[in-house]
């Protein structure tokens, strides 16, 4: 697993290994974020990435927001209650030198809490495939204040996801098991 873009490109994360099964790790591979930061960078919206402050819900090891970092977003909050990602996190955080652009909290990504700093543009959503957790996750971060107005949300499972009420899907593509869910947060106007 590597960076496949931006100023860290080439750059190897951490590996997963053995791992705890129990952590649920499933790293994003390396084919899919590539096809998936195409389409962030250069697709029809135009950059979705640069300058965004991101939130990465079920970070596991990190390597969307540290992606989205290596191509130009100005800071990375990564969420994650597991032990094992934690430290693949800091890790990889590390390996980045990306200490002062990012923030790693220990959280249940479906019971985020009230947000205290400016709301994420970007916002990645990974959860344990087949749980329902995305959809209890994407509604703690709406109602907690973590998602700015038309905001682009990346939700990854194993099945297409439907949009919420309010948001608006962008787009919606399939790698092999996995679905990639693009959505535009409400706009003020529409909420």
């Amino acid at each position: 697993m590597r960076i496949v873009g931006g100023t860290h490109r080439g750059l190897t994360l951490a590996e997963v290994g053995a791992g705890d099964a129990a952590a649920h790790l499933r790293p994003t591979s390396d084919r899919v974020r590539e096809a998936l930061f195409n389409m962030l960078t250069q697709g029809k919206w135009g950059d979705l990435v640069q300058g965004q402050r991101v939130l990465d819900l079920f970070a596991g090891t990190g390597a969307l927001g540290l992606e989205a970092l290596s191509r130009g977003a100005s800071t990375v909050t990564l969420v994650d209650d597991g032990a094992a990602a934690r430290a693949l996190i800091r890790t990889n955080i590390e390996k980045l030198r990306a200490m002062g652009t990012t923030r790693l909290y220990r959280r249940n990504a479906t019971d985020l809490g009230p947000n205290r700093g400016p709301a994420f543009g970007l916002i990645f959503l990974d959860p344990p495939y087949g749980m329902g957790l995305g959809a209890k996750a994407l509604t703690s971060a709406l109602t907690n204040d973590w998602i700015a107005p038309a905001a682009t949300l990346v939700w990854e499972e194993n099945a297409p996801q439907l949009a919420p009420q309010g948001f608006e899907t962008l787009d919606q593509r399939r790698y092999g098991e996995t679905w990639i869910t693009l959505l535009r947060a409400p706009h003020p106007s529409s909420v």
